[in-house]
């Protein structure tokens, strides 16, 4: 127990700074919709996908000369339309006529942008997104040694959202007591995130369900050529097409070949699935509108259904206002739980009590040394 003890205290106070950094983010992006709706103008705005709104927004955005290589429609949660270009760091939101009310050459001009490539990046891209996850990895370590190590003081349990004094033993009390409280929250979080970075522990958790290499041929590209990209594309041809074989679903994402050969690709989002925007796919050969292929994510392997679940699951995106208060709670508990492990393990990393501390000192300096010669 003494070693589980130093192990809890020294990982604790080496990264728990930095997972209360990406609690702290996670929990102001819950709210990014929230936040748009006050910011920006349109936001607002109730949500249209009738076919001739959707066409006449794709026929505008994607004819412009200045093209983006995708488009986010509006949601339930927010009315604005969401454009990425080839340029990564650029980006727009419109109204749902496709009018740019909001444009940016750099992730710095909009804190939804910097705040989420801190929290899944770091700043520094697929290397931060390993770091990322497996701090949710170690994070997991934590709550499962820290079960272990408040057993033993389970009677003394109190329920309390700061320390009743900013005192070692009281902020350490405290720590236990809350940490095992939202536990739950913790485990969801943490899984979930180190999930969406490390590809392996998302295939190691789903293999039990589906083999890996099942997954990964489920989610595969069609292997189909397309022709050249029509001036006079017809996108309500389009766009009706994919509602008609998707009933009821919603068009989330629309994007136009990447390349020469490439293939129109329309992402929905059926009503039983949680993701936002969806995994169900329709492709279309950009020549002349004709459907392709199709991919009904409601029949992907298990072990893909429930990959799909992760985001959903750490993001809040379902179950509405209660699920984001619920994951709010977690998200600032994890960064009060981190900060105050930090204070106090180089506050005192020998994690002695003072009186212990300063009679070991005295010791040392009392203790005679041998005498030449002489071994002690």
């Amino acid at each position: 127990m003494k070693t589980l003890r130093l192990l809890h205290r020294w990982a604790g106070g080496l990264i728990g700074l930095l997972l209360a950094l990406l609690a702290l983010t996670g929990t102001l992006l819950v709210h990014e919709d929230a936040y748009l709706r006050a910011t920006v103008p349109h936001a607002t705005d109730a949500q249209r996908q009738d076919t001739a709104t959707l066409a006449a927004t794709a026929t505008r955005v994607f004819g412009a000369q200045d093209r983006p290589r995708s488009i986010v429609l509006a949601s339930e949660d927010q009315g604005l339309n969401r454009l990425s270009y080839k340029a990564k760091e650029r980006g727009a939101y419109t109204d749902q006529d496709g009018e740019i009310v909001l444009a940016w050459a750099s992730k710095w001009a909009r804190p939804e942008l910097w705040l989420f490539d801190f929290h899944h990046y770091l700043f520094a891209g697929d290397v931060g997104k390993t770091i990322a996850g497996v701090s949710g990895l170690v994070g997991l370590g934590f709550v499962v040694t820290g079960l272990i190590l408040w057993w033993p003081t389970r009677r003394m349990f109190h329920l309390r959202a700061w320390p009743r004094m900013m005192k070692r033993a009281a902020i350490v009390h405290h720590h236990r007591d809350l940490g095992v409280l939202v536990a739950p929250l913790l485990i969801i979080g943490l899984t979930t995130g180190a999930a969406m970075n490390l590809k392996w522990f998302s295939q190691a958790l789903r293999a039990p369900f589906t083999a890996p290499a099942v997954m990964q041929e489920a989610s595969a590209l069609p292997k189909i050529k397309g022709g050249k990209l029509a001036k006079d594309l017809d996108w309500a041809k389009v766009i009706g097409a994919a509602q008609a074989r998707y009933p009821g679903a919603e068009v989330r994402i629309i994007t136009p070949p990447a390349k020469a050969g490439g293939l129109i690709s329309i992402r929905l989002r059926q009503q039983a699935e949680w993701l936002p925007n969806g995994r169900t796919m329709a492709w279309f050969d950009p020549a002349d509108g004709r459907m392709v292929a199709t991919r009904d994510a409601q029949t992907l392997p298990l072990g893909s259904r429930i990959t799909n679940a992760d985001f959903p699951l750490h993001a809040a995106k379902i179950g509405g206002l209660p699920y984001r208060l619920v994951m709010t709670v977690s998200g600032l508990a994890l960064t009060l739980l981190g900060t105050l492990a930090v204070v106090t393990f180089w506050g005192n990393p020998s994690g002695l009590p003072k009186r212990k501390k300063k009679a070991a000192a005295k010791s040392a300096k009392t203790t005679p040394l041998p005498a030449a010669g002489k071994t002690a």
